[in-house]
């Protein structure tokens, strides 16, 4: 909630392909059980839509496929995001799409290709990011399988085109209009913040074990990664050979070969604008550098293409084990010999990988003012709650708040990407994490870094005033935390009023301030 300016759900993670199916949940038993479900539901579901795709179209071991799903579903990356990503970590749409695609070279354009177009407008309402690395991930293997193929199967191009020009009608039929509202409509954005368009994955992190994984430790995942979210490659150096090994080992197949060159690509467009190397800038520029400030692109996080590395090393795991077992099957002499070195090099590989059970936080209780309703004392619809400090990534909890009334109580700030609004530079619209910077806001979050609060002069006192009314703020609450004794000070100056003690929150009741247009500020009274 981003009182009241709004948010472009569109242009974040709303999920309501999967949000609006999981409404009954969250109505009865709140945002938290919801979240829990839709967490669960992704990395099983991821998990076994890739078990069906590989097993029932293009492997014949089970074996093979079981353990190329398990790798998809619970990789490093996949780990690491979801312990706050589920609308990324929900890839169970991305086998089929995959098979769906392959599927429209064998003929039926129309029904083939409304199938495909449903699923891809399926995945646009999940993550329109994994469904565009998907879609640049299956464009150049299909190019490829095209050019390779066409002496072989000479209309086959032809009927494959048919059914993705059916599949991009019906695409370009339901998503039109959501699209021109998330590039075009309130609150949109043009590009992601500087900031984050140098997100770029270390190159040692290819070869490095995740916080997420048993063999890995933290200090070495904070020197290589921005943060635990975002720990997207960390395969060790076990899977690291393991995979190029078996690229040389089946390099007869072109498949293989084009899923190891798309691995390669991925790999070096994750390396972000500049190369790093064990925390260290090499200062030698990466494609990302060329490609950052193309449309669409711009709004790529780089580091994540090193996610979409996982599927390709899931697949070709899965060829190999099955090469490997049909090596064993054909030639009994070296069954043995065979089976060891397999069951080796994949142990070896895999184990280390192993995932940390998902770590989970006791949340901070909800205030009684919240819980009880002592809120609506105060706020209408035509006014919102300002916490202090504002929530955002580093203090969500009045969202949850907010979401523990169905939105009922709104409040002032969000943790969304909202765009740019720089009086320094008009022209900027990428994207910022949070609403646009307000004197107030800036003044608490100061506060709540540890700096010392400055003097409160009269034009602070103006200024705060302004964002009062900007927010349309009925009531300040300040939940007891880090420093909450200096923010409380701060405001009880400047506002010129001590709080009230309610439902477990300060509370500075400023209707009277900002209803009346000719209401100032004046300070506390000291005589």
């Amino acid at each position: 909630m981003n009182y009241p300016d709004g948010v472009n759900m569109m242009a974040n993670t709303s999920v309501l392909a999967v949000s609006l199916p999981l409404t009954p949940i969250t109505l009865l038993f709140g945002p938290h059980v919801s979240f829990n479900v839709f967490l669960t539901l992704a990395l099983a579901g991821t998990g076994i839509s890739w078990y069906f795709v590989l097993s029932r179209q293009f492997l014949s071991s089970r074996r093979a496929a079981w353990i190329g799903a398990m790798f998809c579903a619970f990789a490093p990356s996949m780990m690491a995001h979801a312990g706050g990503h589920p609308n990324i970590v929900s890839q169970f749409l991305v086998p089929l799409i995959i098979w769906r695609t392959l599927a429209l070279r064998q003929g039926k354009a129309l029904r083939s290709g409304l199938i495909l177009g449903g699923l891809l407008i399926w995945q646009a309402f999940i993550n329109l990011e994994i469904l565009f690395m998907t879609a640049v991930g299956l464009g150049i293997f299909c190019v490829v399988l095209a050019i390779s193929r066409r002496r072989r199967h000479p209309g086959e191009v032809r009927t494959f085109l048919r059914g993705l020009a059916v599949a991009v009608l019906a695409v370009v039929a339901v998503l039109a209009y959501p699209l021109s509202v998330q590039f075009f409509g309130p609150q949109s954005y043009q590009g992601l913040s500087a900031y984050v368009k140098n997100f770029g994955t270390d190159l040692g992190a290819f070869t490095a074990y995740s916080s997420h994984s048993v063999a890995g430790n933290d200090m070495t995942a904070t020197r290589l990664a921005q943060n635990t979210a975002e720990e997207n490659a960390f395969f060790g150096w076990g899977l690291v050979i393991l995979f190029l090994g078996l690229i040389v080992w089946m390099r007869r197949n072109i498949a293989v070969v084009t899923l190891g060159a798309t691995a390669l690509l991925f790999a070096a467009m994750s390396l972000g604008p500049r190369i790093f190397l064990n925390g260290v800038n090499t200062g030698i520029p990466g494609i990302w550098d060329a490609l950052q400030y193309v449309p669409v692109l711009d709004s790529a996080v780089p580091t994540r293409w090193a996610m979409a590395i996982a599927p390709v090393v899931g697949i070709v795991l899965a060829l190999g084990l099955q090469k490997a077992i049909g090596l064993v099957r054909s030639q009994p002499a070296a069954r043995g010999p065979v089976r060891v070195a397999m069951i080796t090099a994949v142990a070896m590989a895999l184990v280390p990988l192993v995932p940390h059970p998902v770590q989970a936080a006791d949340m901070a209780p909800v205030p009684q003012f919240v819980t009880a309703g002592t809120w609506k004392q105060y706020v209408d619809a035509n006014h919102s709650v300002v916490a202090l400090p504002l929530p955002g990534s580093g203090y969500p909890a009045p969202l949850r708040w907010s979401a523990m009334t169905g939105l009922d109580m709104k409040i002032a700030g969000a943790y969304a990407l909202l765009p740019t609004q720089s009086a320094l530079n008009p022209n900027d619209h990428s994207a910022t994490f949070a609403p646009p910077w307000r004197p107030t806001s800036g003044l608490m979050e100061s506060i709540k870094q540890g700096n010392p609060i400055p003097e409160i002069t009269d034009t602070r006192r103006e200024m705060t005033l302004a964002d009062l009314r900007y927010w349309h703020a009925a009531v300040i609450v300040l939940a007891p935390q880090t420093r909450d004794i200096e923010m409380l000070r701060a405001m009880t100056e400047i506002l010129g009023f001590e709080p009230t003690w309610n439902g477990g929150v300060w509370m500075w009741d400023v209707r009277s301030l900002v209803d009346n247009p000719d209401a100032i500020l004046t300070g506390p009274d000291l005589s």
